[in-house]
């Protein structure tokens, strides 16, 4: 009896390793890099690097993405609306994406934010305006803390960078851990996985409303790679210890800054984050936009642009931009209702 439940569990471990093993491949097939591998010493950073064109009136532009996502998300949100403006490099962080790990210390928002410095060196990028979302906000200070030299200017777009009360969930934890994380990427994940992308994103969004191609375009799944997500549960795990050490020290930031977040937003509390960083980094300006949730740099991609050309010295009152992107959510949220109270009267009439 024993041996035969043995032979069982078995079994369903190969089928489900040889099903994550098929996804993976077909996830990379349908989206494959569409940026390219640069040595920075001994491991491979992938990236997307427009360079400067004659029309720029903007510094170069370097672009960090969140956890769980690769450097589609942060390209579709500004690579349209910056071209021509800017010299612009969008970074799959190590380990994500199409970007090899590298060495332990990348596990850490400082290996991350010493590895994009370096990338900068090889493409002859001297110094940039910064521009971290979400998890991507911690290499961001990071990186403003270990390279004051190349840092022109931080924006923070809905960061995560300071201690939260509470743990992370449970499948990041046990993704994380040395024998039974392994065996849980190799074989469960993909397909529990798989299930979770479209509600995944909407709650990323919510309570604003995601773009319908948003998954086809920034391909989501490629977290979902055995070793792609046990990497990101591992930066998710290392995430809490690392900001309650090293917040104290974000009054060492001295490039000017700007934060924009949302006051709706459910994934990284603005009260504790944002609040946060605009508390300790002098001169800092915080922008919070009301009804706003974790993805200002597709819900208010004009008040993100307009707050790196404020980075760059130029006039702009992100305040009043702000404002401005209010009544646009409101008036979108208002016809989004409208349409679902019009669909629920066509179907009780039906």
């Amino acid at each position: 009896m024993i041996d035969s439940l043995f032979a069982v569990i078995v079994l369903l471990l190969v089928f489900a390793a040889g099903f994550s093993a098929y996804k993976t491949r077909a996830i990379e097939q349908a989206y494959p890099n569409i940026g390219e591998l640069t040595d920075i010493g001994g491991y491979r950073l992938n990236a997307v690097h427009l360079p400067r064109p004659k029309t720029a009136d903007l510094p170069a532009l370097i672009f960090i993405h969140g956890a769980s996502g690769n450097l589609r998300d942060q390209f579709e949100a500004f690579a349209g609306p910056l071209n021509g403006r800017a010299e612009m490099l969008f970074v799959d962080r190590p380990g994500h994406g199409y970007s090899e790990r590298g060495a332990a210390e990348n596990a850490l928002p400082s290996g991350q934010a010493d590895a994009i410095a370096g990338l900068m060196d090889k493409r002859g990028i001297k110094s940039a305006i910064i521009i971290g979302h979400s998890f991507g906000g911690a290499i961001a200070a990071a990186f403003g803390m270990r390279h004051p030299d190349k840092t022109q200017g931080l924006l923070f777009l809905a960061p995560a960078t300071h201690p939260w009360p509470g743990g992370v969930d449970w499948y990041y934890t046990l993704a994380a851990t040395p024998v039974f994380g392994w065996l849980f990427t190799q074989t469960f994940v993909i397909p529990l996985g798989l299930r979770r992308v479209e509600t995944g994103t909407l709650s990323i969004f919510r309570p604003n409303t995601r773009p319908a191609d948003y998954i086809m375009k920034t391909a989501p799944e490629l977290v979902l790679r055995p070793q792609t997500f046990r990497n990101n549960a591992i930066d998710v795990v290392n995430l809490l210890a690392y900001v309650s050490a090293h917040a104290p020290r974000y009054s060492e930031i001295k490039a000017p800054t700007v934060i924009i977040t949302g006051d709706s937003d459910d994934v990284v509390l603005e009260e504790l984050h944002s609040r946060g960083l605009a508390r300790d980094i002098t001169g800092a300006e915080l922008i919070t936009i009301r009804n706003l949730g974790h993805k200002p740099d597709y819900v208010t991609t004009d008040v993100a642009i307009a707050a790196m050309e404020r980075l760059a010295g130029q006039p702009r009152d992100l305040q009043r931009l702000a404002a401005q992107a209010e009544i646009r959510i409101a008036n979108l949220a208002g016809e989004v209702s409208g349409s679902s109270a019009v669909s629920q009267a066509v179907t009780t009439s039906s």
